[in-house]
């Protein structure tokens, strides 16, 4: 079937192709949104059930090969100790992200120049600051103004409650002289644009049902869909055209019933993430791009960052907060820019986790041998049930082009499309990152009086972020897109999600994300006035 053909097709519906979608309106073009999920119904979230932990591991496992939802993809990632993890659904990964919401800092757009380390970003932290603040107000962001880590910024809604929990931390980290701070949250503290405040119903990532959390099918969709965006589900992308002149003429796509469809277009946007997003430019190859589209540089899936993590958690012995409230309430970048008196530049950030829940718990705490099996079970579960307090440490991941993803030759899709395979390792600098965090963690745990302290790294589960597969700079030999997010090779083609990312930084990316969207967008739109949008 060939459809009519559009201004803008956006594929992907996630962070970054709600914010541009919704952007873009006010240009008046066609807009197309092509996403290869479905809705999901906030009845059909976990949380709406006392199962939701079990779920975990079924229809709502945050790993897709485990979840195995007609939706998704199989990702061949036996090669590499971080498994990706990934929604595909309206409004992507932000259904089960944990909606803990910093910025990258102004330093990580630099760190060639403060560390001689990778590459500088094209982009500075304050040329994203207004893109920052619009995506705050948009999302609506809880937070604390003032924090001395970062460059002054008001979050639009009250910070998230600390919590026993929260508390118990915050003493710690000030017993140590420690920077500790309430954390920026994508969660609303207060009814805020039609949605409801939090209720403190569990833990956020299966999906939040109250419709606190801002995942982006409730933030900036529905602005989208009102002023005449199309989004378009079950619409599943094979592969990127190009017509006679080397430009993007739209896409090949299956719908739910696996028949092919033609969706022409004046102008593609990708939004797929740092996985996805590679995986379809590798798939859509021709004779002008037999190694893939957008790829005369050769680095389309190259330089993968993952973010490794630490996890690091303990008993204290009173009951705390368990998994009530939103899983993370409080960070510290006490160790996130470069010391040289350390044996590895850049840093990391902690977020100090409430506890788990009670069949987590009870599992967890099974396979480490920590919870007996026997007559002393039930003793011992009720000096561990909603006494933990741990953290993780996300760690800078430095760009290295050995971490890629392919094409896997044998593993396919239900529509018969190359599944991504992942090659990946934990370089030197991160591994002595880890390390120093991991001690680090060990005393702010003792200082908040937890014993039977133990660690897992890097989390396993843990590719949460998904970056650095189509990088962004000014040399077309040396990045995929150049510093507003256009193909250096394919004039009206554009990269919005954290594939473009230069460097990782040490925080979660959603915000930066989804500031770069909109920034991109806004480039798009000035370039359109001035008639310049396609020139080189």
């Amino acid at each position: 079937m060939r459809h009519d053909k559009v201004d803008v097709l956006i594929i992907g519906s996630g962070a970054s192709g709600a914010a541009v979608a919704y952007s873009l309106v006010e240009t008046k073009m066609r807009i197309l949104c092509l996403e290869q999920g479905d809705w999901v119904k906030p009845t059909d979230y976990p949380s709406n059930g006392r199962d939701w932990e079990a779920r975990l591991f079924s229809d709502f496992a945050i790993n897709p090969n485990r979840r195995a939802r007609e939706t998704d993809y199989p990702i061949n990632d036996s090669n590499s100790p971080i498994k990706v993890v990934n929604f595909n659904g309206v409004g992507g990964s932000t259904i089960m992200y944990t909606a803990h919401y910093p910025r990258l800092h102004p330093s990580d757009f630099r760190v060639k120049s403060l560390d001689g380390v990778a590459d500088d970003w094209p982009v500075d932290y304050w040329t994203l600051e207004p893109f920052f603040a619009e995506n705050d107000r948009m999302t609506g962001v809880a937070g604390l103004a003032g924090d001395p880590a970062y460059p002054h910024h008001r979050p639009p809604l009250p910070p998230l409650p600390l919590g026993k929990t929260g508390t118990r931390y915050a003493q710690a980290m000030n017993q140590l002289g420690w920077h500790w701070w309430p954390s920026d949250s994508a969660i609303a503290t207060e009814d805020y644009e039609g949605r409801a405040r939090c209720i403190n119903l569990g833990h956020c990532t299966p999906g939040c049902a109250q419709g606190a959390k801002g995942s982006a099918d409730i933030t900036y969709w529905p602005h989208a869909l009102r002023a005449g965006v199309e989004l378009r589900t079950r619409a599943r992308v094979r592969e990127i055209t190009l017509d006679s002149n080397g430009m993007a003429s739209g896409v090949i796509y299956y719908d739910a019933d696996h028949k092919e469809h033609v969706q022409p277009a004046e102008m593609v946007i990708i939004a797929c993430n740092g996985v996805g997003t590679p995986r379809l430019l590798l798939n859509s190859t021709s004779g002008r791009f037999p190694n893939g589209l957008a790829n005369s540089s050769g680095l389309v899936g190259k330089n993968l960052m993952f973010h490794p993590y630490a996890h690091v958690y303990g008993y204290v012995d009173e009951p705390l907060d368990g998994n009530h409230g939103p899983p993370l309430c409080v960070w510290s970048q006490e160790f996130y820019e470069t010391d040289k008196a350390r044996d590895f530049v850049r840093g990391y950030i902690y977020q100090f986790n409430r506890g788990t829940g009670a069949i987590m718990e009870a599992i967890t705490s099974t396979l480490s041998g920590r919870l007996p099996v026997g007559r002393a079970h039930h003793g011992v579960y009720r000096k561990l049930m909603n006494r933990r307090v741990g953290m993780v440490a996300a760690i800078e991941d430095l760009p290295e082009e050995h971490n890629r993803v392919t094409l896997d030759p044998l593993q396919k899709d239900s529509d018969g499309i190359p599944a991504p395979k992942i090659d990946y390792t934990i370089g030197d600098n991160s591994r002595k990152m880890l390390a120093h965090a991991i001690g680090n963690a060990r005393t702010i745990l003792e200082a908040a009086g937890a014993t039977g302290i133990a660690s897992e790294v890097p989390i396993l589960n843990g590719g949460w972020h998904l970056l650095g597969t189509a990088r962004m700079g000014h040399d077309p030999e040396r990045s995929v897109v150049n510093g507003w997010g256009r193909s250096h090779d394919v004039k009206n083609l554009f990269i919005v999600d954290g594939s473009i990312w230069v460097t990782s930084g040490g925080v979660n990316p959603t915000s930066t994300i989804q500031a770069l969207a909109l920034y991109i967008a806004d480039q798009i739109k000035r370039r359109l006035v001035e008639g310049t949008l396609f020139e080189n």
